[in-house]
């Protein structure tokens, strides 16, 4: 059997049958070229604006042949956005003591729970061991840390050497104005408290010490700062989930008065409420 019509990349020509000839698009010439830029006309040789989002005629020896240009893939968001959204998940449920220390929880269980594949369940709990909140079991799954008052005591005292400097030199130099923008998350943290929900203060919390530090402008200390607050609000090792809503709220009314205190620039009110404020994290 003869082969039929082949372009110049080896591949069969669209249309071309037996003892077809391929067709070649005419190529411009260099008299072409020149009279088309003295008459002011764009080179045929040189790509027009947005020619990189359109599939090129003659590259490795492909032909076109009039089709329409391919559209790009679609980004793959669909997949992160799962895997994001079951890390949240998976967050949420150890603040709230849902996933339990000591314990071993494999992927397809936890998939199973939140309704998706394996997968983005795998890929969440591998960033939760990056951030030290299970380990690896083999053939198992993910075993929750067990962690105790040593760890959770030297986790404030890390906060506090990062934080209580970096507070003290922002109420001396934020305008007042600034600190106004933040009375709403401040009293964000107030009513997240008074819900009694362990997660939902954690994040109201978190949101508001992030607010205060971005102040900063420096990114690498925000982003220190929140892994180790993270840290700080997983429960402990037979602790209770859900602690006493008096412990939430009074915790949320320093974050109020340490706000006042940045306000009126009070120096040494907020050094010892900051100090008081990572001396009672839990």
């Amino acid at each position: 059997m003869k082969q039929g019509a082949q372009d110049s990349a080896g591949t069969r020509a669209p249309g071309a049958g037996r003892g077809a000839v391929p067709r070649v698009p005419r190529q411009p010439q260099v008299a072409d070229l020149r009279r088309e830029q003295a008459a002011g006309e764009p080179r045929r040789d040189q790509e027009a604006p947005g020619a990189a989002d359109l599939p090129r005629a003659g590259v490795r020896g492909e032909h076109t042949h009039g089709e329409p240009p391919v559209p790009h893939p679609r980004p793959l968001v669909r997949r992160s956005s799962v895997r994001g959204q079951i890390l949240q998940a998976l967050r949420t449920a150890l603040v709230a003591g849902e996933l339990k220390p000591g314990e071993v929880y494999s992927a397809p269980a936890l998939g199973e729970r939140f309704g998706v594949s394996a997968t983005p369940v795998r890929e969440a709990m591998q960033q939760l061991t990056l951030e030290g909140a299970v380990e690896v079991v083999p053939n198992r799954g993910f075993r929750v840390i067990e962690r105790g008052d040593r760890e959770l005591a030297e986790l404030a005292e890390v906060r506090a050497l990062l934080e209580v400097p970096v507070m003290l030199r922002l109420a001396r130099r934020v305008p007042v104005e600034r600190w106004d923008e933040l009375r709403p998350l401040a009293e964000a943290t107030v009513r997240a408290a008074s819900s009694g929900c362990r997660a939902t203060y954690a994040e109201a919390d978190r949101a508001f010490h992030r607010a205060v530090l971005s102040l900063s402008g420096n990114d690498q200390l925000v982003q220190i700062a929140e892994d180790l607050h993270r840290r700080a609000q997983w429960p402990l090792v037979g602790g209770s989930a859900r602690p006493a809503r008096a412990d939430l709220v009074a915790d949320a009314a320093e974050h109020t008065a340490l706000l006042d205190a940045l306000v009126a620039r009070d120096v040494d009110v907020v050094r010892a409420l900051v100090a008081e404020h990572f001396a009672g994290a839990d």
